[in-house]
């Protein structure tokens, strides 16, 4: 019998990241990350071939340890992520570094740990970006810069290893509890009727990881359809 291909997918243990899980559960084996144990867990039991991977992915030698015996890797997602609003003027050196380390550090050093197992299985690397890696707003200084970031770290990524695909995901406005919170800290109404839903976004997600060999989904930008 052949293996069943292997995903590990960050911030698995809610919004897109739990909704990617789900849209994969049934044709893949999962390593479920997050840093929310129990939640990891609930997930996983209703998942076939899952098991929760609770790493903190700013601990460097936590995710080291974590990612040694993977051998052969067929799916990466990087789904993790922050967001604080404010003002530049009120961002401190603190806040910059926060959003890259999450956003930016964490991402590019999980990717380069399993670099030989998604070599092995000529395997596939989703970004979850957002609409901020592409337009950058006011009151989103840092996450916007942590989100271009990213986005360069997935165009390189891309060229340096040709054997790979790397696809780059850019969700507008999603329902999930980081977009309720931006809702909030702006003083606006969370309307989630309005957005996307995590499930559409899993949607595309799941279509670039299994769209046939011979094509390469590099980018994809998504946006709620207006009502």
């Amino acid at each position: 019998m052949s293996r069943r291909p292997l995903a590990l997918i960050t911030g698995a243990s809610r919004g897109i990241g739990a909704a990617v899980a789900r849209a994969l559960g049934h044709s893949h084996e999962l390593l479920l990350g997050g840093r929310d144990g129990d939640a990891l867990r609930e997930l996983a039991e209703e998942l076939p071939a899952a098991t929760p991977w609770a790493v903190d992915l700013a601990d460097g030698a936590a995710v080291a340890a974590a990612t040694r015996d993977i051998e052969t890797l067929d799916v990466l997602v990087h789904s993790a992520g922050i967001v604080e609003l404010g003002a530049i003027a009120d961002a401190g050196a603190e806040v910059w570094r926060r959003h890259f380390e999450v956003n930016v550090i964490a991402v590019a050093e999980l990717t380069r740990l399993v670099l030989p197992a998604l070599r092995a299985a000529r395997g596939h690397v989703v970004v979850i970006n957002s609409g901020s890696g592409r337009s950058a707003n006011p009151g989103r200084g840092p996450y916007a810069a942590s989100k271009f970031a990213v986005r360069a770290f997935a165009d390189v990524l891309r060229a340096e290893e040709p054997e790979l695909r790397v696809t780059t995901v850019y969700p507008g406005q999603t329902a999930t509890d980081m977009q309720r919170g931006m809702r909030a800290a702006e003083g606006r109404e969370f309307e989630p009727d309005k957005y996307l839903r995590p499930e559409s976004v899993a949607t595309a997600v799941h279509n670039a990881i299994t769209t046939t060999d011979d094509a390469h989904p590099t980018e994809l930008i998504l946006r709620p359809r207006a009502h």
